[in-house]
């Protein structure tokens, strides 16, 4: 045990050692006293560890600011020892079931039936042979193999954390039992500092109250749900809000949950804030809340990204709230010390990394719609992108894929045009080829979720099939009116539609291009990016484009000086996956590649994709925080050229905060994880195989294949209404009837593609 902790303790110290004395931000704070708002780890780091362990409590006070807080919640034992759990019931947050089976008990507990296993029933003898797991599905249950026992108060104090806050939940039921949580605290106090002493029953505090230095020792008022009933007073938590002044008679600030702040609707929408922090304030009232995770859906309107939600409550123009209880402290650590007040900030790094969206901010909109392209501007993107797809009569667009039946209505208009390419995927789609642009534009877009719905993690249902698709001649007019630094154009699917649909996609993007006079600037950056080395070297004779060549292999482990050497002769770049160059199986980093620093070494640069704000989207190794995540490919060793996200607002945030140079002089600052460091604190099993290498046959494409002539097309020729598609308005109204295409998809077969979409 101790070797392990010894352990995590390096691995900590290797990830977050710069730290700096405490010089605290001169920006201005809207709380009580004005001072920065207080990061108050509850039971440590319990998004990672199991609660109160040493690990957890060790992890949060590295990870986290200076002055963070480690908040234990009181348990007793039946001998009136002193235990950190937050749960009065064992049953979910230990072992114990396992150590003494079949022996629940059931309780009343301020009116409510109880069943299960309490610390009153146990001494600390038979206490120590019970360990802690994790009771959340979302955070690891790897470290249950640890068997880290329930940690008592005095040994959390021992730890000397920069602050301690004590929490007696459930004082009236403890002295039912003869078990008097008042005089464990004070003699508590007899040797040792408790910073805040909070519990959400009013009887124990007012007895505290004559019991505590209060220039020591700050009571806090707990609020519970608003219809739960206060055991002293027997009223309900919201009729006690109404009365902030009779509350300063006792206490010197109110905990509360967040919601009671920032209310969010059935919806799960923002609504209008309260005025409860302004009120307490006023009544001399410090305000702190609780309920901050990063791993929980909070409300759509902070797009997954936790950091948001902290800053909502700290960096409004009307209040900030006094400090945060959170299971995740470094996030709160670094929305206080990195991210507030930086919304005027101008980027640090003068775009040496590049933000390049992913079909726009397709977080927020439906992807490669006019909204999603507004909302990446908006949010600092210096690339956004268009993945070009061909309507049946040639017009070059937006969108992610050529089949529409994902990110659009196709399926409920065009069923019978449904058929299954091979060469594209082996699933039934409705295929942009198959449509004319008329048909496509009758269609509405849909907001993309890249994960199955049993994962409950929705994509902005507001916005749902908001916005319009665009051809690429409006995509590329639209970037010039922005004076975007640049565009990414990626073209998909080019030998099968010149050889099965008589379509030149390249000849398309190229007349586009040229029309657009962006072959004759070197103003805006043009990246073409394909996952053919054909299609690329068709892009060879315009010096200033940089040609990107997509790695389409899920995971690679290695790229051979023979693979280099082919790619330097016709691209400048790579987009890769994240698990080519930090490996990720299981959800926990292992070692990571060397493919980025090969690249480097040939002056190719190398483009990360695709970062999305969902915390099952990362591993658990960057604390489900989007931001570390970003930092540890942004910043040395990795030091990528361009990362490619869903959420480009949460890329450009980071790269506005002085904690992006990680040679500032900071108290606190956001560094690179430790790849695979979780996974060395604790036993595994043998890694399995590394993907394999990048060889020049992953690489290196025939030449396309002439255009052939389908419908009447010559062949060589360039799509049919090519030039026509590169004036505005958009094309649709050539007067050539569509051609029908049914591919003898029986009903059958549609009721099944039906349900694969449903």
């Amino acid at each position: 045990m101790i070797v392990r902790l010894f352990l995590v303790f390096f691995l900590v110290r290797a990830t977050y050692g710069k730290k700096h004395p405490l010089n605290p931000s001169s920006q201005p704070w809207q709380t009580l006293n004005g001072q920065r708002p207080a990061v108050i780890a509850r039971g440590g780091y319990s998004g990672i560890y199991p609660e109160s362990t040493d690990f957890a409590n060790s992890f949060a006070m590295q990870t986290s600011l200076p002055d963070a807080i480690i908040y234990c919640s009181l348990q007793l034992s039946k001998d009136g020892s002193g235990y950190c759990l937050s749960s009065l019931k064992l049953d979910n947050t230990t072992n114990i079931a396992d150590v003494f089976p079949n022996a629940q008990k059931s309780y009343n507990v301020n009116g409510e039936e109880m069943e299960g296993y309490f610390a009153l029933d146990y001494t600390a003898q038979q206490l120590d042979n019970v360990s802690l797991i994790q009771n959340l599905f979302s955070r690891p249950s790897l470290f249950d193999a640890l068997l880290l026992p329930i940690s008592t108060v005095q040994q959390v104090i021992q730890l000397h954390p920069p602050g301690f806050w004590l929490n007696v939940q459930y004082n009236n039921f403890y002295i039912q039992h003869k078990l008097d949580p008042a005089l464990y605290v004070q003699n508590i106090l007899k040797t040792t500092a408790i910073n805040y002493l909070s519990s959400p029953e009013i009887g124990f505090l007012k007895t505290m109250a004559g019991k505590v230095n209060k220039a020591k020792t700050q009571l806090i008022f707990v609020f519970k749900d608003a219809d739960s009933v206060e055991p002293t007073t027997n009223k309900t938590y919201s009729f006690l809000l109404k009365d902030l002044s009779s509350i300063k008679l006792f206490a010197s600030g109110i905990l509360v949950p967040k919601e009671y702040i920032w209310p969010v609707n059935a919806q799960m929408y923002l609504d209008k804030p309260t005025t409860l922090v302004a009120d307490a304030h006023k009544a001399g009232l410090e305000v702190y809340a609780y309920s901050f995770s990063n791993d929980n859906v909070a409300s759509y309107n902070y797009s997954y990204d936790p950091t948001a939600e902290y800053l909502q409550f700290i960096d409004n123009s009307q209040f900030s709230v006094d400090g945060f209880l959170t299971d995740f402290p470094s996030t709160a650590s670094e929305a206080i010390a990195c991210l507030a007040h930086n919304k005027n900030a101008s980027r640090l790094d003068k775009g040496k990394t590049l933000v390049i969206s992913h079909n726009g901010a397709s977080g927020v909109y439906p992807g490669s719609t006019d909204l999603a392209y507004q909302q990446a501007v908006d949010d600092g993107a210096d690339i956004i992108d268009c993945s070009v797809q061909m309507s049946e009569d040639g017009v070059p667009f937006c969108l992610d894929s050529a089949d529409l039946a994902t990110a659009t209505t196709a399926k409920t208009a065009f069923m019978t045009r449904a058929s299954t390419v091979p060469e594209i995927q082996t699933s039934t789609g409705i295929f942009s080829f198959d449509l004319t642009w008329t048909e496509i534009q009758t269609l509405q877009p849909v907001i993309a979720n890249p994960f199955s719905n049993g994962a409950g993690l929705l994509r902005n249902p507001a916005n749902k099939n908001k916005g319009k698709f665009i051809t690429l001649v409006e995509f590329l007019e639209f970037s010039k009116q922005k004076k975007l630094p640049g565009i990414l154009i990626n073209i998909q699917n080019a030998a099968y539609l010149a050889s099965n649909k008589g379509l030149s996609i390249t000849d398309a993007v190229a007349t586009a291009l040229s029309n657009a006079t962006l072959d004759k600037q070197s103003t805006q950056k043009v990246l073409i990016q394909s996952e053919d080395s054909s299609v690329l070297s068709k892009f060879s004779d315009v010096p200033t484009y940089k040609k990107v060549l997509l790695i389409e292999k899920e995971l690679i482990s290695d790229v051979p000086k023979a693979t280099v050497g082919a790619i330097k002769k016709f691209a400048d770049a790579v987009n890769l996956k994240r698990g080519s160059i930090i490996p990720s199986p299981n959800y926990f980093t292992t070692t990571p590649t060397d493919v980025v620093a090969e690249l480097h070494k040939a002056n190719i640069s190398v483009y990360v994709s695709v970062f999305r704000n969902e915390y099952i989207a990362i591993a658990m190794d960057y604390f489900s925080d989007p931001i570390v995540e970003l930092s540890t490919f942004i910043l040395p060793p990795f030091e990528v050229d361009g990362i490619i996200t869903d959420y480009p607002a949460t890329a450009t945030a980071y790269l506005k905060s002085s904690c992006s140079n990680p040679n500032a002089n900071l108290d606190y600052t956001i560094l690179p994880i430790q790849p695979g460091g979780l996974l060395q604190s604790v036993p595994m099993p043998p890694a399995g195989a590394p993907a394999p290498s990048l060889n020049v046959a992953d690489v290196v494409d025939p030449p396309l294949p002439s255009v052939s002539n389908v419908s009447g097309n010559v062949s060589g020729s360039p799509a049919p209404n090519a030039a026509t598609a590169q004036a505005a308005p958009p094309p649709g109204t050539s007067g050539q009837a569509p051609n029908v295409v049914n591919l003898g998809l029986g009903a059958m077969g549609i009721m099944l593609f039906t349900l694969i979409y449903l």
